[in-house]
């Protein structure tokens, strides 16, 4: 038998290769989406920002999401009151009915949905716009004219994406609210009077709302931040152009169950 044939076959990467990979890449994207960060507050600090960009940026990404945002925030609202159907039933609970959907509502499903929602219509959007611009040498351009591609495109883009959030979360609770008065209307005869009483007895206070507030802060700052970091390091053409859109929705909805968990349990 000869030494070839005998000697052992190289091993196949296993479970802690594909592990560690993982967490090279998790390191490497939290890394970047981290200096972008400081960037990008240099340049807010400095007031060095394009400011029709961000005019233009707010209207795209506030303006053009209203209809998503009204019908989205209305149903939740509706399935907030079925979900608790059973338990006012069963108790004769219709005065906490108001108190129920309200809290819910507002320090949870409220900022969370309107998150996944953007980070589904405006991340992934963004992240394919910067990335054509990438694949396009666009950005390149823009250096070679002393125009810097951070203060230009990338400050605009965060801020509008958090202002957005936080104005469309407001929009979103608000209307969530009157789709489940009217939803406990309709499904279990609970007059809209009786669902504001108990939304406004003093069950919910002003800190059930700010904890809502705070999250749509925080998961803008994150969504905004891993959509401009994939736009910008887009390698591959239109194919990776593909590539740093998915990255960006997975990066985006992870960030935002991750975030939500520490931000509840610290509030």
């Amino acid at each position: 038998m000869s030494a070839a044939s005998s000697a052992d076959p190289a091993p196949s990467p296993g479970l802690l290769h594909g592990l560690g990979e993982g967490l090279l890449e998790m390191a490497q994207t939290a890394g970047g989406m981290t200096l972008l960060l400081f960037k990008v507050l240099s340049r807010l600090l400095r007031l060095q920002f394009d400011r029709q960009e961000l005019m233009r940026n707010l209207y795209k990404m506030g303006v053009k999401s209203i209809p998503i945002v009204i019908v989205t925030s209305l149903f939740t609202g509706g399935i907030m009151v079925i979900q608790a159907a059973p338990i006012v039933k069963r108790y004769a609970a219709q005065g906490l009915l108001g108190w129920a959907a309200g809290f819910g509502t507002l320090r949870e499903i409220g900022p969370l949905l309107t998150a996944l929602m953007l980070s589904g219509r405006v991340g992934a959007n963004n992240t394919a716009e910067l990335g054509t611009m990438v694949v396009t040498e666009q950005i390149d351009a823009l250096r070679a004219l002393a125009i810097d591609p951070i203060g230009f495109l990338i400050t605009p883009r965060v801020i509008a994406f958090v202002t957005t959030l936080f104005l469309a979360t407001l929009y979103a609770d608000a209307l969530a609210l009157f789709g489940a008065a009217y939803a406990g209307y309709g499904l279990l005869d609970v007059e809209p009077r009786v669902f504001y009483n108990g939304l406004t007895s003093g069950l919910l206070t002003l800190s059930d709302v700010g904890v809502g507030l705070v999250k749509s802060v925080v998961f803008g700052i994150v969504m905004s931040l891993a959509s401009c970091h994939y736009g910008l390091s887009v390698q591959g053409g239109a194919p990776g152009v593909g590539r740093a859109v998915n990255a960006t929705v997975v990066a985006s909805a992870a960030g935002i169950f991750v975030l939500d968990y520490f931000v509840s349990f610290s509030l």
